[in-house]
Formats: structure tokens, sequence, C-alpha cells
């Protein structure tokens, strides 16, 4: 009786087992940042202002800087007009006008009532107001709650949402107990709203995420299926995507969704620089990472990029790690510097843009080193392959001289051996698109 082997699956089991690794670090690495960044927001010294001049406004600043424990960075600044400049700054991102009508505010275009709120980030503003006022009948805020000529005040609170709708809802949640204390509604008047189809401001870092995987995803493929390539042309092939890439991104903004009513030129120059910059970083670090490379881009340019961005939480609403990436990284550099050019006259600009073309940078260094070591390899495969041949016909000549010349089987063994290594490199570059596409 013969009996029916069973395949052995060990190896192809052992495999699969491998490739596993990727997506569960992943899944690791997407927890800890996105909740790591997002999870309980509070503020963290957010910039505001009282206006005021006299011993009111500064009572009134001092109590609520004391009621926020460090949340807050509470100043006095003398008028409505000089409040409305730091804002335009983004030196403060709320200031509290304890009564508009004798600092001669109004509510222009973008004032609404004190019923309106920001709708977008809600949940952060919970979180958020715990640092904010209480009504507990503070004699700072009574006294605020008089005007000189006795008649009754009318607070008004003044922000700009182009800068971050989160973070004008927080500051919000702060005033409004202060102003229920003066038994009038708060006024909220939006000096830098964001367009009319990007109600909550938070388009252009959606348009970051779509850069960012047209990116990310194509250093997978310049890197496997251009594995073949020299470094030079698919460092070329990084530089002509990232143009296709910032192009796309560029026609999402302007006439595909209206993000953006103007400063497209700008929008498009900051995309490009993006783009280039994970491109550039991420063919340079294939040469080494291999099939990890796409693990290796998503921790820099997604788990640590998008929740340090300042789209969803600015970094005075983020903890200390994540607030700190926000200095230097470079979705943050885009994020801040189209908003810079867009609503705040280019204030800032140029400390983003220099973000962007440092990243570029680092990515030509990449470039740079990857060259360097690829030629090494190159230099270290030759001369094994030339003692491979030389022992392989050395040993042929020794056994079966008559069979064939002693360097068409060298030539023959290195051929074979030329081979398995290219449909091996084939593999693993396809095993590498398939991943990456999955991602």
């Amino acid at each position: 009786m013969s009996s029916v082997r069973r395949p052995d699956h060990r190896a192809d089991l052992r495999h699969v087992l491998t490739h596993l690794v990727t997506p569960l670090l992943m899944c690791i690495g997407m927890g800890l940042a996105y909740l790591g960044a997002f999870a309980h927001p509070e503020p963290h010294h957010l910039p505001v202002a009282v206006v005021g001049s006299g011993s009111q406004a500064q009572v009134l600043a001092q109590s609520i800087s004391d009621k926020a424990h460090g949340g807050l960075d509470v100043r006095t600044v003398g008028s409505r007009a000089e409040a409305v400049d730091q804002l335009k700054h983004q030196e403060i991102f709320g200031a509290y006008v304890m009564d508009a009508h004798a600092s001669g505010g109004g509510a222009p275009a973008g004032a609404s009532g004190g019923a309106s709120a920001p709708k977008d980030g809600a949940s952060a503003a919970k979180n958020g107001a715990g640092a904010g006022v209480k009504d507990d009948g503070g004699t700072a805020v009574k006294h605020a709650g008089a005007s000189a000529a006795g008649a009754k005040a009318a607070p008004e609170l003044v922000v700009a949402t182009a800068g971050s709708d989160t973070t004008a809802t927080v500051v919000q949640k702060i005033f409004t107990p202060v102003a229920a204390q003066q038994g009038t509604p708060l006024k909220v008047t939006d000096v830098v709203p964001p367009a009319e189809d990007d109600p909550t401001g938070q388009g252009l870092f959606f348009l970051m995420v779509a850069v960012s995987i047209g990116s990310y995803a194509s250093v997978a493929v310049i890197g496997g299926a251009g594995a073949v390539l020299p470094i030079r042309l698919r460092a070329a092939l990084a530089v002509g995507t990232s143009f296709v890439v910032s192009i796309l991104g560029t026609l999402f903004a302007g006439p595909v969704f209206h993000l953006v009513d103007h400063g497209l030129w700008g929008l498009w120059s900051m995309a490009w620089l993006y783009s280039a910059g994970i491109l550039l970083i991420g063919t340079g670090l294939h040469t080494f990472l291999k099939r990890w490379t796409t693990l290796g881009v998503m921790a820099l340019f997604v788990m640590l990029n998008f929740t340090s961005a300042g789209g969803v939480l600015r970094p005075e609403l983020q903890n200390g790690f994540f607030a700190s990436l926000h200095a230097f990284w470079n979705g943050a550099g885009f994020v801040e510097g189209t908003r810079s050019h867009v609503y705040f006259d280019n204030n800032g600009l140029a400390g983003h843009v220099w973000t962007l073309v440092l990243w570029l940078v680092v990515g030509f260094v990449m470039i740079g080193v990857a060259s360097l070591a690829e030629a090494r390899r190159r230099r270290a495969a030759a001369a094994a392959a030339q003692n491979a041949t030389a022992v392989a016909a050395a040993a042929v000549a020794a056994t079966v001289p008559e069979r064939r010349p002693a360097h068409a089987a060298g030539a023959g063994d290195g051929e074979n051996a030329e081979r398995a290594g290219r449909s091996k490199a084939a593999e693993e570059a396809e095993e590498e698109m398939e991943e990456a596409v999955g991602v």
C-alpha cells in the first residue's frame, strides 16, 4: 500500500508570517501615533488676550490665567485693533473685548452671534474647555461686567478660524462663561474666515494627506520596479513624479474643490517642495530598507507627520512630543505655509518654506548616500563574481576538462547565478509593491 505524501507548507507559511509583520507593526505605530496625538486634547500655554488698558482688564486676565493652571498664556492689549493685528500674525488665537461698544468694535462680515460656534472640532473643545473659566462668582468677572458709564457691557470674542477652527472653538468655550457672568450673550467675530467652500479650514490638511499618499506610494514603485535602474535615473523619476503629484494637488485645491481662491502658484510651489522631499528621501531609503521601505516612509510621513501637522489640532492643544515635531516636520511646514500664504498675508511664510527646503536637501543627501552605497555593493559583487567564476573554472578544468572549455563553464555558471538573482529581486519587488498598494 503506497502512502500519499502531503506537501510541506512550512516554508510557505514562514514566508507569509514574515510578511504579516509589516501590517502588524503599522497597526501598532498608527495606534500609538494617532491616539497619542489626538486623545485628550487640552490647551498648553495657548496665547489669548483681554482687550483693555485699565485695572479691570489686568485683573480679569490674571483671574483667567490663574484658573487655567498653565493652560493659557493670557495677555492684555490696549485696543481691539491691536488684538486683531496679533490675530492676523497668529501671535494669539482669541481676544476677549469686555465692551465692544467702548472699544469701537464692530462685527464685520465674518461675525457671528453668541449662539454660533465653529462646528468642527467639538470634541477637542469639550476637552479643551477644562482649562477655561468657570462661573464661580469671582470678583474679577464682576468688575468686568460694568462699564465706566454704568451701562451693560457688550462683550465680544475675536478669533481667526482660518488658523484653526478647533482652536477657535476651544477659545470660545473658555470665554463664554466669562460673558455669561456679565449677563450678555457673547458676540463672536471671525476676522480671518476660511474659504467659503472650506468652512472648517481643514481642507488644506486633507490636501496634504492626498499629496503625501501620492508621494510615498510612488516610492515603492520607483524603488521596487526601478531597482534595476541607476540611482540617478530613479532620482530623476522621483523629481518628475513630484511635479505630477504637486500639479494634481493644486488642481484639487483650486479648480476642483475651491479650497483656496487665490495664491495657487505659491501653493503649487510648496506642494512640489513637500512631495519632492518625500520621494527623494524614500528613494534613498529604499537602497537600505528594501521591502521595509513602505513601513519606514509611513512612520516618517504618516504616523509622525499627519499627527504633528496642525491640521486637526494645533500644537497648543497637543502634548509636548507632537507639539515639538510641529516646529520642524515637513507636513507642518506645508500646512502652516499654505495657511500663511492664503489667509495671513504671508506672515511667517519664510520659516515654513525653509522647513520644506531643508527636507528637500535631506532628500538629495539621501540620494547621494544611496549612490555611494550602491557603487560599493557593485564593486563587491563584481569581485565576488570574478572569484566565483575563477574557482568554478578551475574545478571544472580539474575534473571534467573534456566536456566543455573552462571559460564557457564558468561563464554559464555566472549567467545562471545572475538570472537567479534577477528573478529573486523581481519577486521581492513585486511583493513590496503589492504590500504598498494594500496599505
